[in-house]
């Protein structure tokens, strides 16, 4: 069911959801969250379908705000809010709404949000594409208690997770983290299996792919030992190498959905590795609503790294050779806590030198 508001309001958008629950017979309210989608007309229709798709896991009342751009001075001064309301069937297995905001409304998208958030429940904000550089201290990220970004699709995406590490507060996240689960948890099942110490790490994927430099920047914090970025023509995350005295441990993913997980002593192995979907990245980061602080200890291990990689771009993309190691952290002070994290690989063994 769908209804059609022109120039309306928060409070006459909360009658129509109500008249339309009513209308299909499902007067409770049975959702688990308010997803608010921050997107514009060309992505809205992409992102509102991932966001359907999630909801047969997740439920939800979904808000899409779209803040349309005023062609006139006129236009630009007044304010409209335009709406549109659906239920039952056209909205997955929750409601949604979409707003779109015109003229002076654009800048106070907030203020139109907030009535029609869902009481005493989660407020998850999503933006699809280039989001702001302090998603916690822009308005609409302030409503949620978790706010997703995806670096993947910013135009500088490198950069982005720069800015993603400067401005980051409990609650961010990004997909390009979601995307790399399979691969973390493969790794780290590879290394419980074998007391094997790692010396150095390599991963290899597409140029400017920012899960490529998450899953360098986890390994390198969690293992303690240089990572190699090295270059491939992907598609996106094609290979890890663990080099260890008693061999390689090797996750090889060529054509983007089978992978080889190669093991010192053991036959090699297929593994399911394919390249998923953003419906599914969304339910998988839904799931899960406290700080990721996996996240941000690998995202802010990277950021002077990733700076002085950007320097040398040019003759990266020229001559597409591995880029330089990443330097081993500083050690820890004497009093820190140095056992490893539950959730990561086994860090490696120093070895005495000769």
């Amino acid at each position: 069911m769908k209804i059609d508001l022109t120039e309306t309001n928060s409070s006459k958008i909360n009658s129509a959801l109500v008249q339309a629950r009513r209308d299909i017979g499902t007067p409770a309210i049975g959702m688990v969250l308010t997803l608010v989608i921050v997107t514009d007309e060309e992505n809205a229709y992409d992102a509102l379908k991932s966001a359907n798709d999630a909801s047969h896991e997740h439920p939800s009342r979904i808000v899409v705000v779209i803040r349309r751009v005023s062609r006139s001075p006129r236009s630009r001064r007044d304010a409209r809010l335009d709406a549109e309301v659906r239920v039952g069937t056209d909205s997955g297995t929750g409601e949604t709404v979409v707003l779109r905001l015109h003229g002076e409304l654009v800048n106070h998208a907030e203020s139109v949000v907030l009535p029609l958030l869902l009481p005493d429940a989660p407020v998850v904000v999503w933006w699809p594409q280039d989001a702001p550089t302090d998603v916690a201290g822009d308005p609409l990220g302030a409503l949620g208690q978790r706010r997703i970004t995806d670096t993947y699709a910013c135009e500088d995406p490198i950069g982005a997770l720069g800015n993603r590490a400067a401005a980051y507060a409990p609650g961010d996240t990004d997909l390009s983290w979601t995307r790399i689960t399979p691969w973390r948890s493969m790794l780290a099942a590879a290394l419980d299996q074998q007391a094997l110490s790692v010396t150095s790490a390599t991963v290899e994927g597409e140029d400017d792919n920012p899960s490529c430099e998450l899953l360098g920047m986890w390994l390198a914090d969690r293992l303690q030992v240089p990572v190699t970025r090295a270059l491939s023509r992907g598609p996106g995350l094609t290979a890890v190498r663990l080099e260890t005295k008693d061999g390689d441990i090797v996750l090889d993913r060529a054509d983007g959905s089978l992978a080889t997980l190669c093991m010192p002593g053991q036959p090699d192995r297929a593994v399911a590795l394919k390249r998923r979907e953003t419906a599914e990245l969304l339910a998988e980061e839904l799931r899960r609503l406290d700080p990721d602080n996996t996240y941000e200890s690998s995202l802010k291990f990277g950021v002077a790294r990733l700076n002085v990689a950007q320097a040398g771009d040019a003759s990266a993309k020229a001559d597409p050779v591995p880029a330089e190691p990443m330097p081993k952290p500083k050690p820890a002070a004497a009093d820190a806590d140095t056992k490893p994290k539950p959730d990561s690989p086994r860090p490696a063994k120093k070895t005495p030198s000769k």
